[in-house]
């Protein structure tokens, strides 16, 4: 028996693969079908199950292309519906890989056709669960993002604190768990950084499988301090649950090469968004007027989901050479499938063809030391993050950049605004949205907040109530 674990750290979500005598599974994978294939391939397996813990909402699984190109059966839990053929599995059904098998187990509450998979070895013993977006390392599933359901909150959690102790809890304690997220992602509060652990480990440190906890006490704690999920979340549930465009075709699209007249003539057109990809750097020294920078090296594809409202906005890539296909595989994943290319020759034929670029101005903490108390600041961290600590001025508004296009108003076009982050990657991210909204009064601070800190510049961990935003 082998099962092997497919992290994919920008989404930090865990595809599976398991293999026994010539049969494979694939557990929730990602859109493209290649990496599953290859693994496959290479043993000589065939892929007989594809199995969906539930309909994800966090990225566009691969489900139908991989179904298509194997032959493989697409397995749901029970009560899920697909436009597609699906295996509606029933609670404890049993599918068989060469010499193992997998049984569902029913375990409604972060949707209500959530299943957690149970692994048993050639021996028939209990080896591991794959637990979905049931159980986390060290969290639960959120239990706010059903799309269509005439249940609450509250009753979501009710269903998800009997499944925890009515089908994982009872299993032994050597079980292995294996999640489908780790930190980062935004299906659960607070997920642990570890990507596997046992289940006898989670029943001593996860709050929510407390033995003696009660159902008041377990809705109480899964359902408060929920943050409003990113809004792209309900079209990749519709996505997963609908059907999509082969990612092949969306691939081919998204990598082909556009000239300079090209991108201008979709300019003039005004239907499509300029993405830069490129670093921080080469971003700041220049860019195409009104592009938004969201570089592949930070979170992209939760980024994008979040701040592109219109999930089929025809995007233009300026990016690294080379890295095409990995900008168009990685919007792919979150469901956004209307790229149509990407500027051949980069920002250098722009210039070359006579085009104007612009700049972003960077400034160092150390430079801001000395008048830090006089100058406008704006800090595009979460509101927690903000709340935690912050430079301590007289003049500082907390505009988080998930919620920054709702937010406009909050800007005063006139000040110059010293703009961070923790690091500098979400700051950036802000100005070139705002610079495309027209403002373009801002200072980026290198190194965010990290920097200001190392430059001992005054924090302070509570705001004045005319500084605090939603």
């Amino acid at each position: 028996m082998k099962v092997e674990q497919l992290y994919t750290n920008c989404l930090a979500e865990a595809a599976y693969y398991i293999e026994s005598n010539g049969e494979a599974a694939i557990i929730d994978p990602l859109r493209e079908s290649s990496p599953y294939m290859d693994l496959a391939n290479r043993s000589g397996a065939k892929i007989k199950y594809i199995f969906e813990t539930h309909f994800h909402a966090d990225f566009v699984s691969g489900h139908i292309d991989l179904a298509n190109k194997t032959g493989a059966d697409i397995v749901f839990g029970p009560t899920a519906k697909a436009e597609f053929d699906i295996i509606e599995a029933k609670d404890n059904q049993v599918f068989k890989i060469g010499d193992v098998t997998i049984t569902v187990l029913h375990t409604p509450g972060h949707t209500m056709e959530s299943m957690t998979l149970l692994l048993r070895d050639e021996n028939n013993k209990d080896h591991a669960i794959f637990s979905g977006d049931t159980l986390f390392l060290g969290d639960v599933g959120r239990p706010d993002l059903a799309v269509k359901s005439d249940l609450t909150q509250a009753d979501l959690a009710t269903h998800l604190f009997h499944s925890l102790r009515d089908k994982i809890m009872p299993l032994a304690d050597d079980v292995i768990v294996y999640p489908g997220h780790g930190a980062g992602s935004a299906c659960g509060k607070n997920l642990s950084s570890e990507t596997v652990d046992t289940l006898g480990n989670q029943k001593k440190t996860n709050y929510a499988l407390r033995a003696d906890m009660t159902i008041e006490e377990f809705v109480t704690e899964v359902t408060t301090g929920l943050k409003t999920p990113p809004q792209y979340f309900p079209n990749n549930v519709k996505l997963n649950k609908n059907g999509y465009e082969s990612v092949d075709v969306v691939l081919e699209r998204g990598t082909s090469p556009l000239s300079v007249s090209d991108v201008v003539s979709h300019i003039e057109q005004g239907d499509v968004l300029l993405l830069d990809t490129r670093s921080t750097k080469l971003f700041s020294e220049a860019h195409i007027p009104n592009s938004w920078f969201i570089g592949l090296n930070g979170s992209f594809a939760p980024w994008v989901g979040a701040l592109v409202k219109d999930i089929n906005q025809k995007i233009i890539v300026i990016a690294d050479s080379g890295k095409e296909k990995e900008v168009a595989t990685r919007l792919s994943r979150v469901g956004y499938d209307h790229t149509i290319g990407f500027l051949n020759g980069g920002i250098k034929e722009w210039v070359n063809a006579g085009n104007a670029v612009e700049s972003i101005k960077n400034t160092t903490a150390n430079a801001m030391k000395a008048s830090v108390d006089s100058l406008s600041i704006l800090d595009v961290r979460k509101d927690t993050e903000y709340f935690s600590q912050h430079v301590k001025s007289n003049d500082i508004l907390n505009l988080p950049l998930d919620n920054l296009q709702n937010s406009l108003d909050a800007i005063n076009a006139d000040k110059t605004y010293y703009t961070h982050c923790l690091g500098g990657y979400r700051s950036l991210i802000a100005i070139s949205i705002l610079k495309s909204k027209g403002y373009h009064n801002f200072i980026n601070v290198e190194g965010g907040i990290r920097a200001l800190e190392d430059e001992n510049i005054s924090m302070t961990d509570y705001a004045c109530p005319s500084t605090m935003t939603e």
